[in-house]
């Protein structure tokens, strides 16, 4: 049995969880390989390979996918890295579309339930190296969509086991609480990395026939709900943001995974409340669901104040090792 998440004295506030590893986590940055994955509608992807040692045609494979403005440059995606490749194995970061610095060619982007690349690029990487086990890790944003794809895939997953951290499983709860109290600053933080890359859609593409929506009305946008309802759900083809919450929430699709899956949560995770919770019911036979007291967003923060300890890079380790 792994060992359970204790948060760090001086670390419990849900919101020193979340924001610590950004400000004071120091990380060795592992040594990476870019690839530029094309996609089937003819845009990209970039992914970024760290290898462990010497690998071989047999080595497993660790899919990455990161949260909301997530990229290689996010620490939790080096820590697990180096913990990975430590452990022997291959990690690849699949960046969503334009999330890597380099936008992408096409005027639509990327979502919470947009499974059609991860799934695109597994199989890829299946035809590649027929001889790997591979599995996913995904973060917030990530781990939604990783969630909704293993529950698609069902009995016919192409993955070995998966993990997922804070994610967001039911998105309009998820969007009600981000817009209040304290959270409406990693609100503020998000909308913004959006709205910049909406503006450069703008001087790529005709966005206001495609949106019916002025550039200059941009800077306007302040939640979640204004935003997708303005470009993520027309650009996507959903009828409204409500729309898109409803059919990409993953807390629907818990019940349909056959994959070995790992779900990491916070009670006190401050970008949700425990509304978002599955029961029982809804989780499969194949879901270990971790629920813990303190831990934030994407945080996991154990040791002490002086001496941290990032227990997530660890706890996600030991499961794919362990399947």
């Amino acid at each position: 049995m792994s060992e359970k998440f204790k948060a760090a004295i001086g670390i419990k506030n849900r919101h020193i969880q979340t924001l610590y590893s950004s400000f004071f986590r120091k990380t060795f940055q592992p040594k990476i390989e870019i690839e530029n994955f094309t996609l089937e509608d003819g845009d990209f992807l970039e992914v970024h390979w760290h290898k462990t040692d010497n690998p071989n045609p047999k080595t497993p494979i660790v899919i990455l996918f990161h949260g909301l403005a997530g990229s290689y440059k996010s620490p939790y995606i080096q820590g697990v890295m180096n913990e990975l490749s430590d452990a022997g194995f291959n990690s690849v970061l699949m960046h969503f579309r334009s999330c890597s610095g380099v936008m992408n060619n096409l005027p639509r982007s990327y979502h919470s339930g947009e499974t059609g690349d991860a799934l695109y690029f597994i199989k890829s990487l299946k035809k590649r190296f027929p001889h790997a086990k591979i599995s996913a890790v995904g973060y917030s944003l990530g781990g939604n969509m990783l969630l909704k794809l293993l529950g698609e895939m069902g009995k016919n997953s192409l993955l070995n086991g998966a993990v997922s951290v804070s994610a967001p499983i039911q998105l309009d709860i998820c969007a009600n609480i981000i817009n209040s109290g304290f959270s409406k600053i990693y609100q503020a933080h998000l909308i913004k990395d959006l709205k910049n890359s909406l503006v450069k859609k703008y001087s790529q593409h005709d966005m206001k026939s495609l949106l019916n929506f002025d550039e200059k009305n941009i800077k306007n946008i302040k939640t979640f709900w204004e935003f997708d309802k303005i470009y993520t759900a027309p650009i996507h083809g959903f009828k409204s943001a409500k729309d898109y919450y409803e059919k990409c929430s993953s807390k629907q699709f818990l019940k349909d995974i056959d994959t070995p899956t790992l779900i990491i949560h916070s009670s006190d995770d401050p970008f949700m409340n425990t509304n978002i919770l599955p029961s029982n019911e809804e989780l499969s036979s194949k879901i270990t669901f971790e629920l813990y007291k303190h831990g934030g967003h994407v945080g996991f923060i154990s040791g002490t104040i002086f001496k941290p300890k990032y227990w997530l890079d660890t706890r996600i380790t030991k499961f794919i090792k362990n399947i």
